[in-house]
C-alpha cells in the first residue's frame, strides 16, 4: 500500500458526536465522510490520515484500515494474516503490538487471535513485539469477518500537546471542540466559560479563530511507519502565520488555583494573549465589553443525593445572571440531568443526543441569542 493508494479511514469519536465529526471531515476537504457507531469513516490516502490526526479536533484517534479478509478459524487468521503486505506498511525495526476483539464469530479468543496475528507479522517481517509499543494493530473479528486497522494516533488526541493542568473532572478537548460545533461556533465571536476548570473550553475556542491547527506540537504513532515521509509531513505540519480574531476569550472559576491552571495551559498552547482567565464567583459574572458571543459551561452534576440543594442553587444563580447581563449571547450548557438545566430558567431547545463524558451521559442544552 503506497501513499497515493486511496483506503478508509476511521474517525473515533464518542458516541452522539459522529454528525458533529462528520461535518468537521467535510468542512476540511475529507473525502465521502460516512456516520456510523462510535465515528466516521471517510476515504483517503497515508496523507489524508497525517492531516487527520493534525487537524481534526474532534476525532479521538484516527484508524487506517488496510486489510478485511473472513477467518472461519485461527489456522485460516494466521494463513491470511499473512497475505497482508505488512512490509509496505510497518517497520522491521520499529515495534508493535495487535490488540483484536470478537463478536459473533466462530473465533472467540481473543488473546489467541492475537498472538496469531502478532506470530505472522513477525514471522513475515522480523519486528519485534513490545506491551510499550506505540504502533498497535487493531483486529476486530465481527461475524467471523476481520478488519485489520493500524492506530496511527498513538496517544489520545484530545491530549493536543499543552495542557500539564488538568482540573477535577476535565473536559476532554475533543469533546469541547465538538460540543463548540453543536454551538455553531465557527471562530468569529467571542466565548466565555464561567465555570472554566482547566480552560479547556476557552482554549479550544481561541485556537479555532486564531486558526491554530490542535495537533500541531505532539507526536503521532503514523511517524513509525513505512509510509512515513518526514519531508512531507513537516511542509503539512508547517503552521500558517496565526491568525489576531480581533475579540477574546474569557474564563472565570470560584476557584483561584482552577485560574492560574488555565492561564498556564494557554500560556504552552500560544494564545495567552487572546485569553483572559480570573477568579470569580457566577454571581460576580460581568459581560465582557464588545460584541455578544457563546456563553458555554459544563457546570458540576449530582451524583450524590446531598448535592441537590446546593447544585440546584448553582443552576439557579447562573441563569439569573446570565438572563440579567447577557442580552444577546447564546449559551450551551453541559449537564447530565435535564432538571438542572431547567433550574436556570433559560429558554433552552431540544437538548443534544447523550454523550459519554467520563463515564456519565450528558447533554448539550443550547439557547438562541437571550433578549
Amino acid at each position: 500500500m503506497s501513499t497515493a493508494d486511496p483506503f478508509e479511514i476511521f474517525l473515533v469519536t464518542a458516541p452522539g458526536l459522529e454528525s458533529a465529526l462528520a461535518d468537521e471531515a467535510r468542512e476540511n476537504g475529507f473525502r465521502d465522510p460516512k456516520l456510523v457507531k462510535g465515528g466516521v469513516t471517510v476515504q483517503g490516502d497515508w496523507r489524508d490520515v497525517w492531516r487527520a490526526n493534525l487537524e481534526l479536533r474532534g476525532a479521538a484517534r484516527v484508524l487506517a484500515r488496510i486489510a478485511e479478509f473472513r477467518a472461519l478459524h485461527l489456522a485460516q487468521l494466521d494463513k491470511r494474516a499473512r497475505k497482508v503486505a505488512w512490509g509496505e506498511i510497518l517497520r522491521a525495526d520499529a515495534p508493535f503490538r495487535v490488540e483484536a476483539s470478537c463478536k459473533a464469530s466462530r473465533i472467540y479468543h481473543q488473546g489467541a487471535a492475537a498472538q496469531r496475528i502478532e506470530k505472522a507479522i513477525r514471522d513475515v517481517l522480523g519486528a519485534a513485539v513490545s506491551e510499550e509499543a506505540e504502533v498497535v494493530i487493531k483486529a476486530r473479528i465481527d461475524d467471523d469477518l476481520c478488519t485489520i486497522s493500524i492506530d496511527t494516533s498513538g496517544e489520545s488526541l484530545h491530549k493536543r500537546g499543552h495542557k500539564q493542568a488538568v482540573a477535577k473532572a476535565p473536559m476532554r478537548e475533543n469533546l469541547a471542540a465538538l460540543f463548540l460545533r453543536q454551538c455553531g461556533y465557527a471562530g468569529s465571536e467571542p466565548v466565555l466559560d464561567p465555570m472554566c476548570g482547566s480552560g479547556t473550553f476557552v482554549i479550544e475556542a481561541a485556537e479555532i479563530a486564531a486558526a491554530l491547527k490542535p495537533g500541531r506540537s505532539r507526536r503521532f504513532a503514523f511517524e513509525q511507519l513505512a509510509t512515513f515521509d518526514a519531508v512531507a509531513w513537516n511542509r503539512l505540519r508547517s503552521n500558517p502565520e496565526k491568525r489576531e480574531p480581533g475579540f477574546r476569550f474569557y474564563g472565570s472559576d470560584r476557584d483561584a488555583g482552577a485560574a492560574a491552571m488555565s492561564r498556564a495551559n494557554a500560556e504552552r498552547s500560544g494564545i495567552a494573549d487572546l485569553c483572559m482567565f480570573r477568579q470569580r464567583a457566577i454571581s460576580d459574572l460581568a459581560r465582557p465589553d464588545g460584541p455578544p458571543g457563546l456563553v458555554i459551561v459544563n457546570p458540576p452534576y449530582g451524583e450524590r443525593i446531598g448535592d441537590r440543594r446546593q447544585l440546584n442553587a448553582l443552576y439557579r444563580v447562573l441563569g439569573q445572571t446570565l438572563l440579567a447581563r447577557f442580552s444577546g449571547w447564546r449559551v450551551g450548557l453541559v449537564t447530565n440531568e435535564a432538571p438542572l438545566a431547567e433550574m436556570t430558567g433559560l429558554p433552552f431547545k431540544t437538548p443534544s443526543e447523550p454523550v459519554s463524558h467520563g463515564g456519565i451521559k450528558v447533554r448539550l442544552f443550547q439557547t438562541d441569542r437571550l433578549g
